[in-house]
């Protein structure tokens, strides 16, 4: 009887540690400071850089900015390439670079109008950002009502692929130098955008001609991705143009303003007279992506965008 007993007791007690080794324990808050995490998404490691912002206080949900790297960058690249982190302290959002997979040893976003073999084997890029949010979240308080995308030409289509599936987590998007590359785009909610583009760019044109063949990748021109969104979000299709440079500048810059739509929503187009493939505010890395303007900031004026526009 008593050994009965015994056996029970001590059954019990290794079930109870055996469950306890089982159990996955949760991670640890992040701090200050930069971070790597990693997780799985149909079967394949995928990895993302956290910037916390010195001020971030765990008791205070917080904004959250995805930035999405271009072609033959990682995230890490995308850090140095953009200069959020120095906006992010500023401003006092977290600031978040995953990194897509690559693909014939060449990394890139599934932004929707791939052709021929680079369509076949693409990752579900739009799911490893939903689970990549999910991930997020365990570790910092994040303000789901604040959660923005922007990123630099691929990067930048993949944030109109974000736009367009992923409506409920995504508040508004600022594509950089990318337009849309969906054929159909259905949005469940409208979604503000801000979109940089320079005149001169030779990698992703300003204008694209109906009916061209474009290899690899099909994708429309700036003023046809504006208009897309334009109509998605039920703004006017008259814009209101304001000059945010001197006359004088060497590259002027506009910005024309699509207001008026549902829920509040706008689709604004910032045009950099004369700009080549770059980030507006940031020196260009190497010399074929053409002239960066440094009379604007495109940090600052998208932030300045995600702040009128929380998901309603």
């Amino acid at each position: 009887m008593h050994t009965s007993i015994t056996a029970l007791i001590v059954g019990s007690l290794l079930a109870c540690l055996t469950h306890a080794q089982e159990t996955p324990q949760p991670p640890a808050p992040l701090a200050a400071g930069d971070h790597t995490r990693q997780l799985t998404v149909g079967k394949r490691e995928r990895t993302y850089l956290v910037h916390v912002p010195p001020g971030y206080d765990r008791q205070k949900p917080t904004p959250v900015v995805l930035a999405l790297h271009g072609t033959g960058m990682t995230g890490g690249m995308m850090v140095w390439f953009s200069g959020l982190n120095k906006t992010a302290d500023k401003a006092g959002f977290i600031v978040v670079y995953p990194s897509s997979l690559a693909t014939g040893g060449l990394s890139y976003w599934n932004a929707g109008g791939l052709r021929g073999m680079m369509a076949q084997g693409q990752p579900d890029d739009v799911a490893f950002i939903r689970k990549l949010l999910d991930d997020l979240g365990t570790v910092v308080n994040v303000n789901a009502k604040r959660v923005y995308a922007t990123g630099m030409s691929n990067g930048g289509m993949m944030c109109y692929r974000l736009a367009a599936e992923l409506s409920d987590r995504i508040a508004a998007i600022a594509p950089v130098a990318g337009t849309v590359c969906l054929d159909e785009n259905k949005p469940e909610r409208p979604v503000p955008v801000m979109h940089f583009h320079g005149t001169k760019d030779k990698i992703v044109p300003f204008e694209v001609k109906a009916g061209k063949s474009q290899p690899f990748m099909k994708f429309l021109g700036v003023e046809d991705s504006i208009h897309t969104w334009v109509k998605l979000n039920g703004c006017k299709e008259t814009a209101v143009s304001v000059l945010l440079t001197k006359d004088a500048d060497e590259m002027p810059v506009t910005r024309k303003t699509y207001g008026n739509g549902k829920n509040d929503s706008e689709v604004v187009l910032i045009s950099i007279a004369e700009g080549g493939h770059t980030w507006p505010g940031q020196k260009s890395p190497v010399f074929f992506t053409g002239k960066s303007t440094l009379n604007i900031s495109a940090n600052d004026l998208m932030w300045e965008f995600f702040e009128k526009h929380p998901l309603k």
